[in-house]
């Protein structure tokens, strides 16, 4: 499994043949205009929730590549509506993909389209391929619902937002990593706007402290598990 960070909370999960799209705000966000949107290869696009810079380019990758959009109920609807492949889900479902098990958890945050519509319930993904398993948290409050996962799931990387403001900081992404039992974190969700500018020697250190290794990846940079 190969996970290239592609700046804000996106991503490029390759498992396999498969490759799959998280989140994908790369045209909106200048850190990464070294990312050409046109080449990005999807087969499966998972998205957290509505807000812009979660989909910006949701639409436009999709309708390039073809790919199957999984996500919540609404937000899927949003998109079968513009004729594009979904697979809607929701919070304790899981699903058999071609690539592995992918299952919809709880995340607590607010979730609405650009033009205010509603976009369903906000979640994160548990994803199991290539005997690797991976939490994406999405946007998200610490919750004692992460303490459900490791009862079901023996974690190898957490993706966990770590920019305050509109997330968990790093005292609570810290406690997260603790209740979902992974000492492997990959931190998102940061340094993008002036609200959630963290300083990354700190954050390394703090985590460190408490026995955890978090890893801050440049745009465009990958880690393989």
């Amino acid at each position: 499994m190969k996970i290239t960070f592609l700046g804000h909370a996106s991503l490029h999960i390759e498992i396999g043949t498969t490759n799959i799209l998280v989140d994908p705000f790369i045209s909106g966000n200048p850190k990464a205009s070294h990312i050409n949107v046109d080449t990005l290869k999807a087969d499966y696009i998972l998205v957290t929730h509505a807000h812009q810079d979660h989909i910006l380019d949701v639409e436009t990758i999709a309708k390039r590549t073809g790919a199957t959009i999984v996500s919540n109920y609404e937000i899927v609807m949003h998109y079968q509506a513009k004729d594009i492949k979904g697979h809607p889900m929701n919070h304790g479902g899981h699903w058999e993909f071609d690539f592995g098990r992918i299952k919809y958890v709880n995340a607590i945050h607010t979730s609405s389209f650009p033009d205010g519509s509603y976009g369903g319930q906000p979640g994160g993904f548990v994803i199991e391929g290539e005997h690797k398993n991976i939490y994406i948290a999405g946007d998200t409050a610490l919750t004692y619902d992460m303490k459900l996962i490791p009862m079901q799931t023996k974690l190898d990387l957490a993706i966990l937002p770590i920019g305050d403001n509109f997330t968990m900081g790093i005292d609570d992404a810290i406690i997260a990593a603790e209740f979902v039992e992974c000492d492997k974190i990959l931190g998102y969700h940061f340094d993008t706007f002036g609200y959630i500018e963290i300083d990354h020697e700190a954050a390394k250190r703090q985590f460190f402290e408490n026995e955890k290794d978090l890893m801050l990846l440049e745009i465009g940079e990958s880690l393989e598990l």
